[in-house]
């Protein structure tokens, strides 16, 4: 059968991380600059359609995640990942930020796709995330060296059970702006507001629900079609970015926003996450770091919302609009000064599908003699 000459081939994986999903792919298929890349992205997902109808997305910004692996010239990591979040109806790419649940499914991925070589029992994976630098150490079940999907591990905004996949967060502080506290404060008043801009795992704007008149425990749907707020919101996000060092973010999903409020079910404290324009079905793990970080954070929106445990590593529970999700934060409280050390989580990831995934060939014709070089980070 002669080949489809206006259609590219490209190998992926499509899984499951965590609350998201999206498709895995080797950056070493890919084309290198960022601009093809982007492109070639957007056909994959779909992007340019509320359904996503033309691609692999899902309609919704957690279902327009790609994750890009390759073996890791780092000497401490084995794979780096490089994340995209691919809009669901814009057309845009955003390289800034990375995804903690898209990377609960890295260290899988890298195994199936023979990037990292695994052992029987449990396959430790080193991951940099090459977006902010970060460095996640991934623990794998690899019972016989195959990668295991099953087991009893259930997380909030998922249906069923998997097997465990337990994270551990370190170098997490200022991986974008270069500060535990950008602004250099604990606190800023941006329009009225109050907020914390807090830099860890992921570089967030946080207020307290009151501020905005809610209770912090509304539904999704709730908040999403609550428009003044997302508008009153959106301007208070981009002012912040601009104090945070970050500049122009209208374009940016970086820095998310999140709003906290007293926990109704038992949990450490309430918190919602934003995309930022849009809800988060769940939470984000890297948003529920900087959370977790925030509430332990003396002086900081989170005062007088919940009771900080004493223990060291600090179990954190985030209740969010689908159940609740638990930090475990390493931290020191010294005359020094605060200190965020690491931040641990357990999740799932599942396999859904591996093949090939095509794009017009006018969009990207594929390599010439397989050469490549990366370009990121």
């Amino acid at each position: 059968m002669a080949a489809d000459m206006t259609q590219t081939p490209i190998t992926y994986l499509l899984m499951r991380g965590g609350t998201s999903r999206g498709p895995y792919l080797n950056r070493a298929d890919l084309p290198a600059d960022l601009e093809t890349l982007a492109d070639v992205l957007i056909a994959i997902v779909g992007s340019g359609h509320s359904l996503n109808i033309d691609g692999l997305g899902g309609g919704a910004a957690v279902t327009t995640k790609v994750a890009m692996l390759s073996k890791s010239d780092d000497d401490w990591a084995d794979v780096d990942y490089f994340f995209a979040q691919v809009s669901v109806e814009d057309r845009l790419v955003d390289f800034k930020p990375t995804c903690g649940n898209i990377l609960t499914g890295v260290g899988p991925a890298a195994i199936e796709m023979g990037l990292v070589e695994p052992v029987d029992g449990e396959t430790i994976v080193n991951i940099r995330a090459v977006n902010t630098e970060a460095r996640v150490a991934s623990v794998v079940q690899t019972p016989d060296r195959v990668v295991s999907y099953e087991g009893r591990a259930a997380i909030d905004g998922v249906p069923g059970t998997c097997a465990p996949i337990a994270l551990q967060f370190m170098e997490t502080v200022g991986g974008v702006t270069g500060a535990f506290l950008p602004t250099g404060k604990l606190t800023d008043e941006i329009d009225g507001v109050t907020v914390t801009c807090m830099d860890v795992a992921m570089p967030m704007v946080i207020a307290s629900a009151q501020s905005f008149g809610l209770t912090g425990h509304e539904s999704v749907t709730e908040l999403d079609e609550n428009r003044d707020f997302f508008q009153r919101m959106e301007t208070i996000r981009q002012k912040a970015g601009v104090l945070m060092g970050m500049g122009d973010v209208s374009q940016s999903v970086t820095p998310k926003f999140g709003i906290l409020a007293p926990a109704r079910a038992g949990g450490t404290i309430s918190a919602r996450y934003f995309m930022p324009w849009n809800t988060h079905p769940s939470m984000a793990v890297t948003g529920a770091q900087c959370l977790a970080s925030c509430v332990l954070t003396p002086g900081t929106v989170a005062d007088g919302m919940a009771i900080k445990p004493n223990e060291i590593p600090a179990n954190i529970v985030l209740e969010h609009a689908s159940g609740s999700i638990e930090v475990a934060v390493d931290y020191a409280d010294t005359a020094a000064g605060f200190e965020i050390k690491s931040a641990g989580l357990v999740r799932t990831a599942r396999k859904i599908a591996a093949g090939e995934v095509f794009i017009p060939s006018r969009i990207w014709a594929g390599h010439v003699n397989n050469d490549h070089s990366d370009t990121e980070g």
